[in-house]
């Protein structure tokens, strides 16, 4: 049974002493059948005055850390061991009736997945519609039948192979249609993208932060050098296939199934999703701005 320590480590600076108000912070993976929570710490300097834990709307732990010191550093590391039981890139089980596009979700299941269906981002020049729509026609060979998996596949690898990758701290994410525009984006901007063009074909999908496994990176650093693990947080998307359920696709690297993928929020939107969030009291020019480190090791 494969298993990962992980080391998220989010660190301000200010040029004199501020003071801190609530800091949000999601950064416990959530626990299931495929991912088991063995210990988890989270450390802050300087120390909270108090830590209250809270499940979301969504089920996803989040923490609430106060403070009543001020100070010109305000560091958060989270130290995460897991066993992590994922799910192969298919076949997956998906039911009979929604192996070929277009199905419909059962009358059972519609209601709970509402708001999972609707578009959240304009798009009034149907750019990320048209865009999506050319994933509907089934490759040459494949008769008229389109392939439910095929096409989700097809999405996720075309972000991969045509879209440049730049990374980028500022929080916020880039519209649908930017990201169209720019042909780049982060992961988050990636992952959003994808969950709108699968929305607008009629799936649920959904928002998913968390972390990435790098085996090739985990190798680098290993032998003295290289980055350790993906080295940030990380964004996919999960869209609802009728009995398979939830399924992961990381755009970003083209990864179907969760194999290197560990949850710790699931939204309906990026917003909801960002792993640490607060407030702080000081003069403007006193920030001197965010760095975010996060390692991943697969142990033994």
């Amino acid at each position: 049974m494969p298993r990962y320590s992980i080391r998220h480590t989010t660190t301000y600076r200010y040029a004199n002493p501020v003071t801190f108000g609530d800091h949000r912070l999601m950064v416990r993976p959530r626990d299931s059948h495929d991912l088991r929570l063995l210990s988890t710490t989270i450390g802050i300097t300087p120390p909270a005055s108090g830590m209250r834990w809270m499940h979301d709307v969504f089920g996803n732990s989040v923490a609430i850390a106060s403070f009543d010191a001020p100070s010109d550093t305000l560091e958060i590391e989270s130290r995460i061991d897991l066993e992590h039981f994922p799910a192969e890139e298919g076949p997956f089980p998906v039911e009979a009736y929604a192996r070929s596009y277009p199905f419909s979700y059962s009358a059972d299941e519609v209601p709970d997945l509402a708001r999972t269906l609707e578009r959240h981002y304009p798009d009034p020049e149907h750019k990320v519609d048209d865009w999506a729509k050319q994933f509907v026609v089934p490759p040459e060979g494949e008769g008229p039948l389109v392939d439910t998996m095929g096409l989700l596949e097809r999405m996720t690898r075309s972000i991969k192979e045509n879209f440049s990758y730049a990374s980028r701290d500022l929080e916020g994410t880039q519209s649908p249609v930017e990201t169209l525009d720019l042909k780049s984006g982060s992961c988050r901007d990636f992952a959003l993208l994808m969950m709108e063009a699968a929305r607008s074909l009629g799936f649920a999908a959904r928002f998913v932060s968390g972390y990435l496994y790098d085996p090739a990176a985990d190798k680098a650093a290993a032998e003295g050098g290289g980055a350790v693990g993906a080295g940030a947080t990380h964004a996919w998307v999960q869209v609802y296939l009728p009995g398979a359920g939830w399924v992961e696709f990381d755009p970003t690297n083209a990864i179907i199934g969760g194999k290197q993928l560990f949850r710790v929020a699931v939204t309906r939107d990026p917003t909801q999703a960002i792993p640490v969030a607060g407030s702080w009291t000081g003069a403007p020019a006193d920030y001197l701005g965010m760095t975010v480190s996060v390692e991943v090791h697969q142990e033994g």
